[in-house]
């Protein structure tokens, strides 16, 4: 299984390291760079904490340009919850006047499995920032996501190596009129994703984001069986991206999709990281690609072993 790079960008702002410990303004203006700020527990010759760091930021560079800020580790982060950082930047929301993008939790492998990242109850940023555009989040232990009201949000991004059900209802029982794009990553079982495929059915119906027209159900063990209620559902014939990857597609998911509902309005169908076979992904190509329709099939898969598809993984879980 592969992990997850730390963000490359935020808000089509490049994502930009605040050094921590320097003395001058950067380079960068305060509004042309997303801003991540992180601390090593481990680096003996950085003892700064996170809210010395995010101190030092405010200082430094003009809280009142920036637009996007990636909180990325924050120090021990499999112990202590994403509300620290996040209370941190609630604080010095009368300062942070223009932030529009917020990620909590870009942290690689290396720096903490994404399932051993606390996370907290995330709308408390709904709420201190109501002109917020984008909120992204990493790490699904003990996340919350509270119903909510927002009136500007556009893009919502939960990776998880499991998605607990109870997430995926608070996003649903929200009012969130201006989204446009939702990445939600279900993971497995085994690290507390539990939603089947019925949770998902008040999304599917197009009811819930009349605005919607870039749907991510990614990184599942239930692959086929969301290809399958997807190839059905209303709310495909909103979107511009369709997004099933990651996860343990294969051919029986992507036979649902060819029999389904049409998909030629899509401009791009993301199925990467898969286990379809060759003939049937051929098929899939040609049948979309035809019609101008972006299929990306990479990353074919082998089952482990010899299990066939219980040998299946996603992309990321632990």
């Amino acid at each position: 299984m592969s992990g997850v790079d730390h963000l490359h960008e935020l808000l089509g702002l490049p994502a930009v390291d605040f050094e921590n410990a320097t003395k001058e303004a950067p380079a960068q203006a305060a509004d042309a760079a997303a801003w991540r700020i992180s601390v090593d527990p481990y680096d003996d010759e950085c003892e700064m904490t996170w809210e010395e760091a995010f101190q030092a930021f405010l200082r430094v560079v003009d809280p009142a340009g920036v637009r996007a800020l990636i909180i990325g580790q924050w120090g021990e982060s499999y112990e202590e919850t994403s509300s620290y950082p996040i209370d941190l930047v609630i604080a010095a929301a009368d300062r942070l006047t223009s932030l529009e993008a917020v990620f909590v939790g870009d942290m690689t492998m290396e720096e903490n499995e994404i399932s051993w990242i606390e996370q907290s109850d995330v709308t408390a940023l709904l709420r201190a920032f109501p002109g917020l555009r984008e909120l992204g989040v990493r790490g699904g232990s003990d996340l919350v996501f509270s119903p909510s009201k927002h009136e500007r949000l556009r893009s919502l991004t939960i990776e998880t190596g499991g998605l607990p059900v109870g997430v995926i209802r608070g996003i649903l029982d929200s009012e969130l009129p201006a989204l446009e794009r939702l990445d939600l990553w279900l993971g497995v079982s085994a690290y507390g994703g539990d939603a089947d495929v019925a949770d998902l059915a008040p999304l599917l119906s197009g009811s819930r984001f009349p605005g919607l027209t870039h749907l991510g159900l990614r990184n599942s063990e239930l692959q086929n069986e969301i290809a399958t209620a997807v190839a059905g559902a209303p709310v495909v014939a909103q979107l511009r991206v369709l997004d099933l990857s990651n996860g343990t597609l294969g051919d029986e998911g992507a036979a649902a999709l060819l029999d389904g509902q049409p998909l030629t309005h899509l401009e791009r169908l993301d199925l990467h990281h898969h286990f379809m076979t060759g003939p049937m992904q051929g098929r899939l190509v040609q049948a979309l690609e035809s019609h101008g329709v972006r299929v990306d099939v990479s990353e074919r898969n082998k089952p482990w072993g010899d299990r066939g598809v219980e040998g299946r993984y996603t992309s990321v879980s632990e």
